[in-house]
């Protein structure tokens, strides 16, 4: 079972995909975290942005592995755990940035097919692109989104529970200028897939959406779960 998980940032993907994996007993691939990882190895390396061959030789021969459980996964970067690294605002503005470069996306959609296929249960995978690039014949797919001011508040709320300097004007105006970046790229912009089951998570909380995705999930594969009442 391949399960796509797409929507812009703060709407709930990577919380419902993990908790999606785990409870299906699915792997977890956070394709995000695979760009931030090739963002980082880029400002490692002290590479412009504008260097667009030099970038793609970075994301073709780093190697980014994703070990563990859902709840706890770590980014390994060339043997090194990256996982905290990975998460600061910088990492994910050069990830942002870094996404938008053409070769990079067909490196990293190549990788996220092979660990998808390789797995014997099946994956679940989150991200931009999935449902309508990377794997477009998915089992089942999602389109999580929510207003730009639902998701700043939730972006605030974690940084501010993580110790993070922030503020929600701030937080906001990140969110549309990533939104704006996300839709407006040329290769694999942010886009619905036809065939997505659309939820708005903006009203709900994280329980009702996860219920309403297992249904979804039941109604597809009924042999793998039940719907929960």
């Amino acid at each position: 079972m391949i399960i796509a998980i797409d929507g812009p940032s703060g709407a709930g993907k990577s919380t419902l995909g993990k908790m999606l994996a785990k409870k299906l007993n699915l792997l977890y691939l956070d394709t995000g975290a695979m760009y931030r990882a090739v963002a980082l190895a880029v400002t490692r390396e002290g590479v412009p942005i504008w260097d667009i061959d030099r970038i793609a030789v970075i994301a073709e021969t780093a190697k980014i592995d994703l070990v563990g459980e859902p709840d706890a996964m770590k980014v390994m970067l060339d043997g090194d755990d990256v996982s905290v690294n990975i998460r600061t605002l910088d990492a994910a503005q050069a990830a942002s940035q870094v996404s938008t470069i053409s070769e990079v996306r067909r490196i990293m959609v190549d990788h996220q097919r092979a660990i998808g296929e390789s797995s014997p249960t099946g994956c679940v995978l989150e991200g931009r692109d999935i449902g309508s690039v990377v794997f477009p014949k998915a089992d089942i797919k999602f389109f999580l989104t929510a207003t730009p001011e639902a998701r700043a508040r939730r972006r605030y709320m974690e940084d501010q529970s993580k110790g993070r300097i922030s503020s929600y004007e701030n937080t906001l105006a990140e969110i549309n200028e990533r939104d704006e970046r996300d839709v407006s790229r040329e290769d694999s912009p942010l886009t619905i897939a036809d065939d997505a089951v659309v939820i708005d998570t903006s009203e709900l909380d994280l329980s009702e959406v996860f219920e309403t995705m297992l249904a979804k999930i039941a109604e597809q594969s009924p042999t793998k779960i039940a719907p929960t009442t």
